[in-house]
């Protein structure tokens, strides 16, 4: 009854650890998950920024796991080359080896003020950015509490019978070691939890020096299976980072298993502490992968390259490609998959729009089959983009997260109601056009081509307000919407004034094209609006006084 009461207790102390890693890693996430993700993205420009990318990400995630995602998704479709992505993976290994050493050390006594300091946080911070902080100083007060008792625990662990016949099964064989650190590790989805569980055996005498390196290399391998077995399989080029990662770390553990006598004889003579021993066998594991495969990264991209290639490039266009469904556990690397299909949705409209300017010269008369065909492409992506971020659990979420959920919701909406203006409005105007053999007087047709060229620059303005949060080009949206306005205004005081049939039908051509790119360009200029706003640069309403007559201040359009 004794022992199963103190293998209960472990299994406790072992979920509070678990649960307060939880509670760090989704507090930091809710706070700077996505600052975190570009600071990463921006980071994957080279080895070596690659490697300090990782490396500082996963000291603040405490989850190497949530860093192979986030590189996964910037080098799956080619945004960063795969080579900084696995150097960032080496990083991230460090990263994790770094948070082992801290809690190595006995910081038992902080934890009641950690505790402390994040309740009162939680509780009556405004801003909740300081309530995820509180959160996760919750959480590293936790696994605090967590890891003390797990060391009384352990005490009389080496003394009952089964342990002790299970480690007499154990003795001597470290590959049955390294096995059953990596179940453990990716069972918990974390090597930090596997290797402080390892280090308070070590510290309770329940395992040996050369058992606990063995397990050490083990928790390593088994958190580098996570990301290869949760990772989506409709595309194999995704599985390139963390593959490339498990590789790495298959090849430590061959080299460690060679070398464990010399190994435990080295880090026995640098710090014989049980506990310390352990953190320094994790950080030296992980600092020696680092050197050895940082210089073999480009052969290991080719590898990588040649047996897991691209996907097919005769895939159904309309079918989301980026929109990966084990990413959403981590809201900044699910939000850069919605981000880079709302993108495919704007290439979509863009040929959309290049194909109408191209029909109105050429008088294709098949030009509306050939633009329905582009619109079923941006309606079938927003409806992915639309289901996808619905699937994200709202308490993951941070409110940087749920206002950018907004955003790209709104973006991929308003490509589809531009698109839709395309198809069902423009395009029959175009191949009406085509089929009448209308002739246009002189320059009227410049003036066609010239507004489809406005269109399209709009478009890029919108683009680069929702992703890079441009304000110029924001307000040089606004500005233009203004200006189709005016034009629209012109276009229908000219075709008033048309005189003879020729006239009038040539006017009425260009008054619905002009109205069409209008309609186009009030939902592209939309996506300026939450950014406009948020900066306090957009007034709510053109009226000149909103307490007179609602007439005023009003343009005929």
């Amino acid at each position: 009854m004794s022992e199963a009461w103190v293998m209960l207790e472990l299994a406790g102390g072992a979920a509070l650890l678990l649960w307060g890693l939880h509670m760090v890693q989704s507090g930091v996430m809710r706070a700077y998950g996505s600052r975190l993700r570009q600071r990463l993205g921006a980071g994957l420009a080279s080895r070596r920024t690659g490697f300090a990318a990782g490396l500082a990400v996963t000291a603040l995630l405490q989850s190497s796991t949530a860093t192979a995602f986030m590189v996964a998704s910037f080098c799956a479709g080619g945004a960063v080359a795969l080579v900084p992505g696995l150097a960032a993976m080496l990083g991230a290994n460090v990263g994790t080896a770094l948070i082992v050493q801290v809690l190595s050390f006995d910081a038992s006594a902080l934890a009641p003020l950690l505790v402390l300091a994040g309740v009162v946080s939680f509780r009556s911070a405004r801003h909740s950015r300081a309530r995820d902080l509180g959160r996760a100083a919750i959480g590293l007060g936790l696994m605090l509490i967590a890891l003390e008792m797990m060391g009384r625990t352990m005490a009389p662990v080496a003394e009952a019978p089964a342990m002790r016949a299970l480690l007499g099964a154990l003795t001597g064989h470290p590959l049955a070691n390294m096995l059953v650190a990596a179940v453990l590790a990716w069972a918990m989805h974390s090597s930090i939890a596997a290797v402080l569980f390892v280090g308070s055996l070590h510290l309770a005498g329940v395992i040996g020096t050369e058992a606990a390196i063995a397990m050490v290399v083990g928790a390593n391998l088994g958190s580098a299976l996570n990301p290869v077995l949760e990772a989506e399989r409709g595309e194999w080029s995704r599985l390139r980072v963390p593959v490339g990662n498990l590789v790495n770390r298959l090849a430590g553990a061959v080299l460690a298993l060679a070398l464990l006598p010399v190994l435990e004889a080295a880090l026995t003579r640098l710090d014989p502490d049980p506990a310390r021993l352990v953190a320094h066998a994790h950080l030296g594991f992980n600092l020696a992968m680092a050197l050895l495969a940082l210089p073999l990264l480009p052969a290991l991209a080719g590898m990588l390259k040649r047996v897991l290639p691209d996907g097919p490039s005769g895939a159904d266009p309309a079918a989301p490609r980026y929109l990966d469904a084990a990413a959403l556990r981590t809201p900044p690397v699910a939000l850069a998959n919605a981000e880079r299909e709302a993108l495919r949705q704007a290439d979509a409209l863009e040929e959309m729009l290049r194909t109408l300017a191209a029909g109105f010269r050429s008088e294709d008369r098949d030009l509306a089959r050939r633009v329905a065909r582009l619109n079923e492409v941006v309606d079938g992506l927003n409806r992915a983009v639309q289901a996808y971020l619905a699937g994200l659990r709202a308490d993951l979420l941070g409110e940087e997260e749920q206002r950018r959920i907004a955003e790209i919701r709104a973006f991929a909406l308003n490509l589809e109601s531009a698109g839709d203006v395309l198809e069902r409005s423009l395009a029959r105007v175009a191949s009406r056009w085509a089929r009448e053999g209308m002739a246009l007087p002189g320059g009227m047709m410049e003036s066609i081509q010239a507004m489809h060229l406005r269109a399209l620059e709009q478009l890029h303005l919108a683009v680069a307000a929702f992703m890079r949060e441009d304000a110029v080009a924001a307000r040089r949206l606004i500005a233009e919407k203004e200006r189709m306005r005016i034009e629209e205004a012109e276009s229908a005081r000219a075709f008033a004034d048309a005189r003879g049939a020729a006239a009038v039908a040539a006017q009425g051509l260009l008054l619905e094209v002009v109205r069409d790119l209008k309609r186009v360009g009030g939902h592209l200029a939309a996506t300026a609006h939450p950014l406009l706003e948020r900066i306090g640069a957009l007034r709510a309403s053109r009226l000149n006084d909103p307490g007179g007559d609602a007439s005023e201040g009003l343009t005929p359009a």
